[in-house]
């Protein structure tokens, strides 16, 4: 542990908004804009208890971890927990969990963005303008914390606004039949179409997976709050105010679309997002393209933002190479940022050369982008495990703590027990299965790799 004292202190130079901010756009992602159609295909209408099911797991986790954060505001934050009150494996793995889903996210949310670009440029090179993408996000994060923070402030508030409008028009649809004839659509559509529950109980639970998927990336308050003014405010406002905003967001948005269409006619309708809007008069095709774009890169640049802090804390852990652990002299740890980004290029690089020898492959794809599902779900254990020795071990610091998780030690049991069930049932579940033991995998061989270097340093782990 004595090397801790030697990293670097990054600048405090975020304000609490745009901490709020950057966790609303790490969890509101493509996720939420894509991701909702497989959902809902598994499980029907009872897809929205299953969001809020898992929203009552991410309540939980971030609870525990608004605890922690409350009393030591570090960046690394879940890791150096995870270090101190686990095991130092713990750590190790919290860490290179989120460099790896970073990266294969980043890598899946540049390709998405340049199909996006296809809309106005059809004949530009996707190569060519995936490079400029990632010269963009690596710019942006380099150039300083409240540069990368101003950048995702905004990309993450064109996000909210387009939900926000999307559940409007929904509901002016849902009660006064704007875009449907003059009908209300009303309520049936949750019922009428072989009832809530379409999918039992293994439906309900394949859904979660997906959802764990779309809400991971919320953890990066914990990181930015190495990075925020007035750390102990902001991050109690945070943690309240992200949590129910994430809710409302996601409940709102998949409320609207599972009450205005049959569940069973959506994957036919393409993006429900688009057609919401359409179904109201709003064709701008271009504004919602836009917004999906925003989306796509706000994606990539918190996964660049989020996975450098964390090879940067590696490298100073002695865990990566040392060159990982430089500062510029806009105090950002520019080499980290860099090899994340390259590792997004490469990614990039082999999915198009994949993609133009066999169409195939971009299954390939799929199956590696939900693989970063089960090491994003890393830092929700490990934060949950680490509280219950934080509380124990720091009665005296929580006598006054105006943050305490409720029902503790319960809450933490359920929350850990319901991700083990969910992990189970994408092991069940056949669109998911090879994701998630590829996802095991990567966290296998991260864990062979830090038993064999701390064996043969003889530091035995710590």
């Amino acid at each position: 542990m004595g090397n801790k004292k030697s990293i670097p202190k990054l600048k405090r130079s975020m304000t609490a908004g745009q901490m709020e901010m950057i966790s609303l756009g790490g969890a509101i992602g493509v996720g939420l804009f894509m991701g909702s159609t497989s959902t809902i295909k598994w499980t029907g209408p009872s897809v929205l208890l299953a969001y809020m099911f898992v929203g009552l797991i991410l309540y939980i986790v971030m609870r525990a971890l608004g605890e922690m954060l409350y009393v030591n505001p570090g960046t690394g934050s879940f890791a150096d927990y995870a270090t101190e009150y686990v095991h130092p494996l713990a750590g190790y793995l919290a860490e290179w969990a989120n460099v790896f889903e970073y990266i294969v996210v980043g890598m899946s949310e540049v390709v998405a963005a340049t199909e996006y670009l296809k809309f106005w440029w059809p004949k530009v090179n996707v190569f060519w303008s995936g490079i400029i993408i990632i010269l963009f996000l690596v710019l942006a994060n380099l150039a300083s914390a409240k540069a990368y923070a101003s950048l995702e402030f905004w990309f993450a508030m064109i996000k909210v606004v387009t939900i926000i409008l999307m559940i409007i028009l929904g509901f002016i649809v849902i009660f006064f039949g704007v875009g449907n004839g003059g009908k209300p659509t009303g309520f049936s559509n949750l019922w009428s179409h072989g009832g809530f529950f379409t999918g039992g109980v293994k439906g309900f639970f394949f859904s979660m997976s997906i959802i764990v998927g779309s809400y991971e990336g919320i953890e990066l308050l914990g990181i930015s709050a190495g990075e925020v003014a007035n750390p102990q405010e902001a991050i109690i406002k945070s943690v309240k105010s992200v949590l129910w905003r994430i809710l409302i967001f996601y409940v709102g948005a998949i409320f609207v679309i599972v009450t205005i269409y049959p569940w069973n006619e959506l994957s036919s309708i393409g993006s429900p997002f688009v057609t919401t809007f359409a179904k109201v008069g709003i064709t701008a095709a271009s504004i919602i393209n836009f917004v999906v774009l925003t989306a796509a890169l706000s994606g990539a640049n918190s996964g660049i933002y989020s996975s450098s802090r964390m090879l940067f804390k590696l490298a100073h852990d002695g865990d990566a190479p040392k060159t990982f652990g430089h500062i510029s002299k806009r105090i950002v740890p520019n080499h980290a940022i860099l090899g994340i980004s390259g590792g997004i290029l490469i990614g990039f690089v082999v999915n198009m050369i994949a993609a133009t020898i066999n169409k195939s492959t971009q299954d390939l794809f799929v199956i590696v982008f939900s693989s970063s599902v089960l090491p994003g779900m890393i830092p929700w254990f490990v934060i949950l495990l680490a509280e219950l020795k934080f509380r124990h071990n720091n009665q005296d610091l929580l006598v006054d703590h105006p943050f305490k998780l409720p029902l503790y030690p319960i809450s933490n049991y359920f929350a850990f027990l319901m991700l083990i069930v969910i992990v189970v049932f994408m092991l069940i579940n056949p669109e998911t299965r090879i994701s998630v033991l590829v996802g095991a995998a990567v966290l296998i061989i991260a864990t062979i790799v830090y038993l064999i270097r701390h064996r043969k340093d003889g530091v035995d782990g710590k």
